[in-house]
């Protein structure tokens, strides 16, 4: 309950961050019941260093999950505390923090630059988009290629 007390302080839509502090993890605490009880709290997505399971059911739901594996087991997790910085896949996640995640992993995005991130976003989509529709013109021309690359730099 301290857990979701927590959460019901933050803004949505929320992402609950998980450090499991075993070692290597033997059982998933995120699994179907534990992403429809955090979905129904406004969260979108969970991300843990440990395992995972039930992905199918959690997908359709449209819940996301970030985790270091798949388990096929419940764990026996103890919840130690909340509301502090975790560790989680190489990353320190302090609370409140403004995450993204896609399909490659998750980043946390600095508060500083948060509004600057659509547009860059949307930059960088828009040139790879025109270097992609180049190449796929035919045969590179490695001259033609480096002349088109060059409005660019």
């Amino acid at each position: 309950m301290s857990l979701l007390r927590h959460i019901a302080e933050l803004p949505e839509p929320r992402v609950v961050v998980v450090e499991d502090l075993d070692e290597r993890p033997v059982g998933a605490l995120w699994g179907e019941v534990m992403a429809n009880i955090h979905r129904a709290h406004g969260c979108v997505g969970a991300v843990t260093n440990g395992g995972v399971r039930d992905i199918d059911e959690v997908g359709s739901l449209g819940f996301r999950f970030y985790a270091s594996s798949v388990l096929v087991s419940h764990a026996n997790a103890h919840l130690v505390e909340v509301g502090v910085p975790v560790r989680v896949g190489g990353m320190v996640v302090e609370p409140g923090a403004l995450l993204h995640g896609d399909s490659h992993g998750v980043v946390e995005v600095p508060r500083a630059i948060a509004g600057e991130v659509a547009a860059a976003a949307h930059s960088v989509e828009t040139t790879e988009r025109e270097i992609i529709g180049h190449v796929r013109q035919g045969r590179l021309d490695v001259e033609r290629f480096g002349d088109f690359l060059a409005a660019y730099e």
